[in-house]
């Protein structure tokens, strides 16, 4: 045997028992960390499942409580949204809170509905944005059920120029100052969303017919 020979043996034994060495010493923790992988891949697809199958069930269940308030059958919408209020996934029993309100609004409680949704303003856990829409929303029954206070004391703080709602809020109460012969405060808030280049055309238009109105009725001095 050659001298070349006997070192590439030797050197060929050395790695053997390097490799083995690392294999008893790290082998574990590979196959350990291999099965880890496996199970979360595992737990995170199941998981993944099962969110997305409660998901859909609400949702269907939502679309299914929809259905009945547009058919005409408030009650048995009612009783549905109550459910998935109670049950419900995700966002799902918040928006069967406010939908349950609208059907109450529907049925002519207009008492209950403005109650459900300053209940729904008043809960912190709730996102801002859709306590300001609720906020809204009870303003908006009370403008035919209601006093210039019942409105201004839930849209006012929504008239504000940073506010995305102003626009409607303002609208609100201009109405509902108009009804209770507030009109130069109508007129100041109709004159606010006419002048205001980012409200829609729409809001726009109805803003400057309702300061014409005024105006022409000789109440607005």
């Amino acid at each position: 045997m050659s001298d070349d020979s006997f070192i590439r043996e030797v050197n060929e034994e050395i790695r053997s028992e390097r490799a083995k060495a690392l294999w008893d010493r790290f082998g574990p923790i590979l196959i350990g960390a291999a099965v880890l992988i496996v199970l979360g891949t595992a737990a995170f697809v199941g998981y993944r499942y099962w969110d997305s199958s409660r998901a859909n069930r609400s949702g269907d269940a939502f679309s299914q409580a929809l259905t009945l308030a547009n058919d005409g059958k408030q009650d048995e919408a009612l009783t549905a949204l109550s459910t998935l209020e109670k049950d419900g996934y995700g966002a799902y029993p918040l928006l069967a809170r406010m939908r349950a309100a609208t059907v109450k609004a529907d049925k002519g409680d207009f008492a209950g509905a403005v109650k459900d949704f300053d209940d729904v303003a008043a809960d912190g856990s709730i996102p801002a944005s859709i306590r300001d829409i609720a906020r809204l929303r009870a303003g908006l029954l009370l403008v035919d059920h209601g006093s210039f206070a019942d409105v201004s004391s839930r849209v006012e703080a929504l008239t504000a120029d940073t506010s995305p709602l102003r626009h409607t809020a303002r609208e609100t109460l201009g109405l509902s100052a108009w009804k209770e012969g507030k009109s130069k405060d109508a007129l100041k808030l109709f004159e606010q969303i006419a002048a205001d280049e980012g409200a829609p055309g729409n809001a726009r238009q109805r803003a400057s017919m309702m300061a014409d109105l005024i105006r022409g009725s000789g109440n607005a001095s």
